[in-house]
């Protein structure tokens, strides 16, 4: 199987915005895998002070000196499938993550977070990161196991929106921030432009449903992902929202201002995919979903709001 692989750089990434003119770095063929360097975003008061006496790695440094700071988040990318058009469906599939510093950071600010009204100050601490034990600790002193993801992974979004900032989460995948997108996991995205257009970011070392500060544990990521185009036979597209699957579940995904809607869209996209995946009716899906499938909240800083229902493998379907 080839692999490739993209360094980051002042060149290779981007920051705060998704679009589909964006040129790619790359071509692969289908079912190759390319490896993306990412790091993590926020102006100078993201990186540690000197007293702290932590290492910043020089891709973050020269990324944050030589790239016009966007509204978001720095991606790699990005990289185009060949063949894939508007209506395929891109398959990622998520090999492997690697820790790129032994530190992140987290933290909130005025205006922002789920509880801007109680929390209207500046606040950010830098927990260190044991790599070979796989945990951070807090400057507290609480120890917590690291589950590192993506916060971002997303395709270009239809070419009509144009440059999109990519704080919000929509149809092309984007800020999904998903904690259950850890490695061996994968991400079906419906493709919007020529290429599909791929591109990761916001590494994650760790991460509570909600995300309810604004930030998980912010840490440079290595990740390892496998492109496979599936292409459309018909006229309507194969896939309209993004889905994804781990070892374990099936997982439905709905976004939106509102959080009571995007709990509605999560739940109708289960019920779809229940249905198109047995002989079941709209009505015994609806009702399995009720007895047997965990909806989440997925974040509620994002401005489009996530929610995330959870299908245990082998219910009905392996």
């Amino acid at each position: 199987m080839t692999q490739h692989r993209i360094p980051a750089t002042p060149e290779t990434c981007r920051w705060g915005l998704f679009d589909a003119a964006f040129p790619p770095l790359l071509t692969i063929a289908s079912g190759e895998s390319v490896v993306l360097e990412c790091v993590s975003a926020g102006g100078a008061e993201c990186l540690p002070p000197p007293e702290l006496g932590l290492s910043v790695p020089p891709a973050m440094r020269a990324i944050h000196a030589g790239l016009p700071r966007g509204p978001g988040h720095i991606l790699t990318g990005p990289v185009a499938v060949a063949g894939a058009e508007p209506g395929d469906m891109l398959e990622v599939r998520i090999d492997r993550i690697e820790l790129g510093n032994d530190w992140g950071f987290c933290g909130f600010r005025p205006l922002g977070g789920t509880l801007p009204e109680d929390f209207p100050e500046r606040f950010i601490t830098f927990p260190t990161v044991d790599r070979d034990r796989m945990t951070c600790r807090m400057p507290y002193g609480l120890e917590l196991p690291l589950a590192p993801f993506f916060g971002v992974m997303g395709v270009a979004p239809p070419p009509v929106y144009g440059a999109i900032s990519t704080i919000q989460p929509r149809e092309h995948g984007g800020n999904l921030d998903n904690k259950e997108l850890t490695a061996g996991s994968t991400l079906f995205l419906p493709v919007h432009a020529p290429g599909a257009l791929f591109s990761a970011g916001d590494g994650h070392g760790v991460q509570g449903d909600g995300e309810v500060c604004i930030n998980a544990l912010e840490i440079c990521l290595t990740g390892t992902f496998t492109l496979i185009l599936h292409k459309n036979p018909g006229a309507a597209p194969l896939l309209a929202y993004p889905r994804a699957e781990t070892p374990t579940h099936y997982i439905s995904m709905g976004m939106n201002a509102d959080l009571d809607l995007a709990m509605k869209q999560a739940l109708r996209e289960m019920i779809a995919f229940i249905c198109a995946r047995s002989n079941l009716s709209r009505q015994e899906a609806y009702q399995l979903c009720s007895l047997a499938v965990d909806f989440r909240v997925t974040q509620t800083v994002n401005g489009e709001q996530g929610v995330h229902g959870m299908l245990r493998k082998g219910l009905l379907f392996a």
